[in-house]
């Protein structure tokens, strides 16, 4: 299992849920987790976001291993120029 943060609108989003667990091995089947477990955030997701694994961000990175006991956060896609 990993324990993800959702940080601001998504928390907001998922009715004020901060934190989650979800059984994943890589960003792609934490993100299906994710929809599965707050459909919600559905549309949040597919605007794009990032992932934080102990504290480097992956951005379409979807088969990226989540070592256990990583700090592991999903963050709105930063923009930029």
């Amino acid at each position: 299992m990993v324990q993800v943060t959702l940080s601001g609108t998504f928390q907001q989003v998922a009715g004020g849920i901060s934190t989650l667990e979800i059984e994943a091995k890589n960003i792609r089947q934490l993100l299906n987790g994710l929809e599965k477990q707050c459909p919600e955030l559905k549309p949040l997701l597919a605007n794009g976001i990032a992932v934080a694994i102990d504290s480097t961000i992956y951005r379409d990175d979807w088969f990226q291993p989540i070592p256990t006991d990583s700090e592991v956060f999903i963050i709105p896609r930063l923009a930029g120029g």
